[in-house]
């Protein structure tokens, strides 16, 4: 969970010494000496009236002696200011700041609740509900958190503070939380539309993309992967090979895809065919023409250099090109391996990859037969 937005400087802030310690609050605006003195000096006298059991604020007074005493001063501050949005807010992070060091989240949830719905004209509104969102998620109650997140960015205007935007870290928040593919959508192109300049363009665009294929919208999908590719090189935590990956659907989606075939042994047969004809030229018609590969065992089937124009005459010369007779026994319901051998090549046996095509947006498509590449060399056991 990243920080809150919660002043970096007034977090790390420590307490002055019991001798020398006296409220501070931060507002950012030059204050007036003498009105300010004035403030105070009423904000500590009404204090004492705080700490006592009958005050309602009484409740909120928590930790040590010390602490209890700090937190009756801000109360006290930030009540003398009520109308003052500026002054209270600035009293209200501090409280807040005390609450939360002290984990108390339920008084914390409470109290910025409750500023929130005092005022729903003041400023600062979207950080009492964003803060007491934050205190949820802390508390552990993530689902109430995300409808706060939810409502700030959806009814109350932007906020920012410390440099940072309150819709934006809500909707990063919605993001991590959010499981419903359609929403998290949602938020990705918020996030795209408003906030062009603070987030990582091509991370987010592949994530939107593979967001449109959990839904199958395939159409969608592939022209987000097409705004990414421009973002070579983007780092996409858990997709190492994302570049690789959008270009492939891109390719596949734009093809005719007419390699495929209904029925397994019907496409083996073909080859098998061509292979006893020495025919290079029926063998290339039958592989894919998309995303075929060739490669040893211990390669992987993303990398670049493993996925080539291949040219099948230059690997025939050496006479007959012999197949098993049935499948590899490893072969299952979705892929599938062909033996054969006696090509020109140092490493003459090749095994033949197939497996089903994984394309809801085409059901004719979906789930047909592909000649898909190539491995050289004995199978790894």
């Amino acid at each position: 969970m990243k920080a809150c937005v919660l002043s970096s400087e007034t977090m790390a802030r420590r307490r002055p010494s019991p001798g020398t310690r006296r409220t501070r609050i931060l507002t950012g605006a030059a204050k007036r000496a003498a009105a300010f003195a004035s403030v105070l000096a009423g904000a500590i006298l009404l204090a004492s009236g705080l700490a006592s059991c009958s005050s309602p604020r009484s409740a909120y007074l928590v930790g040590t002696r010390e602490q209890k005493t700090e937190l009756a001063e801000l109360f006290a501050f930030l009540d003398a200011n009520a109308a003052d949005p500026v002054e209270r807010f600035a009293a209200a992070r501090q409280i807040s700041n005390i609450l939360l060091r002290e984990k108390e989240y339920g008084r914390l949830t409470a109290l910025l609740t409750g500023l929130a719905a005092e005022r729903g004209s003041d400023p600062y509104v979207a950080w009492y509900l964003f803060a007491a969102a934050y205190a949820y998620d802390q508390a552990g109650s993530a689902p109430i958190a995300a409808l706060y997140y939810d409502r700030i960015v959806k009814n109350l205007p932007d906020l920012e503070v410390d440099g940072k935007s309150i819709h934006h870290e809500c909707l990063q928040r919605l993001i991590e939380a959010e499981a419903a593919p359609e929403r998290r959508i949602e938020y990705y192109k918020d996030l795209i539309a408003r906030f062009p300049e603070r987030i990582d363009m091509g991370r987010i665009l592949f994530l939107l993309g593979k967001e449109y294929e959990h839904v199958g919208d395939w159409n969608l999908a592939v022209k987000t992967y097409a705004k990414f590719l421009p973002y070579f090189g983007a780092s996409i935590p858990g997709h190492p090979d994302a570049f690789q990956y959008a270009r492939n659907v891109i390719e596949f989606y734009n093809s005719p895809k007419d390699w495929a075939y209904e029925d397994l042994q019907t496409l083996v047969g073909n080859i098998k065919a061509a292979l006893a004809a020495g025919d290079p030229y029926k063998l290339r018609r039958y592989r894919a023409k998309v995303n075929f590969f060739a490669m040893s065992w211990h390669q992987d089937e993303t990398d670049v250099n493993s996925q080539v124009l291949f040219d099948f005459a230059e690997f025939m010369s050496g006479g007959r090109i012999y197949a098993a007779p049935e499948l590899d026994a490893s072969s299952g319901p979705r892929e599938a391996y062909l033996k054969t051998w006696g090509w020109s090549e140092r490493l003459s046996t090749w095994y033949l990859y197939f497996r089903k095509v994984y394309f809801p947006a085409d059901p004719e498509i979906h789930g047909r037969w592909e000649w898909a590449g190539i491995y050289f060399g004995d199978k790894m056991q």
